[in-house]
């Protein structure tokens, strides 16, 4: 099932999320779900407040940003980089933070250099109820982060500096306002 991406101004996108129970949802059908709905809109990840489920999950696949690049140029962090992540808690951020141009589905249009450290080490449990602790980096490590912020009520335009948040002030007011022309589902009021 493809579900509606929730756009930027929905009171949602700034919520902390709450924990899941384990076992009181189906986490597997929900995170298929989610891979859907991500795969649909040309995503690498999808946090759950972003299709309106104020719940700590969300998903990854950063292998596209691979696809079609030279051996040389190939992120080793994206190989087999498909995951699902619930109740997670990063636990270190680590490295030299580094710049690359972010978006998001929930505000689309727009992009903007974030810096991020280049290590993650997070604690979560898989969608089949799996615990595990794990250290990502580079690409991994900031799609991880990007997505992490989602379930903290955090979006990347907060990271922006602040001449780059006065520049894109309108378009972010049309996209509250339902003024956005996407090629995927999204929930728009008008």
């Amino acid at each position: 099932m493809i579900y509606p991406i929730i756009p930027y101004g929905d009171p949602v996108l700034r919520k902390v999320a709450a924990p899941i129970e384990l076992g009181s949802i189906d986490l597997i059908k929900l995170s298929e779900d989610m891979f859907e709905t991500m795969y649909a809109a040309s995503g690498v990840g999808l946090a759950a407040p972003q299709i309106g489920m104020d719940i700590r999950l969300f998903v990854v696949d950063g292998r596209p940003m691979n696809e079609g690049e030279k051996d040389e140029d190939v992120d080793e962090s994206l190989i087999g980089f498909k995951k699902v992540f619930v109740n997670p808690t990063i636990l270190e951020e680590t490295g030299d933070e580094w710049g690359f141009e972010e978006g998001c589905l929930s505000i689309p249009g727009i992009r903007g250099e974030v810096y991020r450290p280049e290590y993650v080490k997070i604690h979560y449990w898989t969608e089949q109820g799996e615990e595990r602790t794990d250290i990502f980096e580079s690409l991994a490590a900031r799609i991880i982060q990007h997505e992490y912020d989602h379930i903290e009520g955090i979006l990347f335009t907060d990271h922006l500096n602040p001449v780059k948040k006065r520049l894109i002030k309108n378009k972010l007011s049309d996209i509250t306002r339902g003024k956005v022309s996407v090629d995927y589902k999204m929930k728009l009021t008008r």
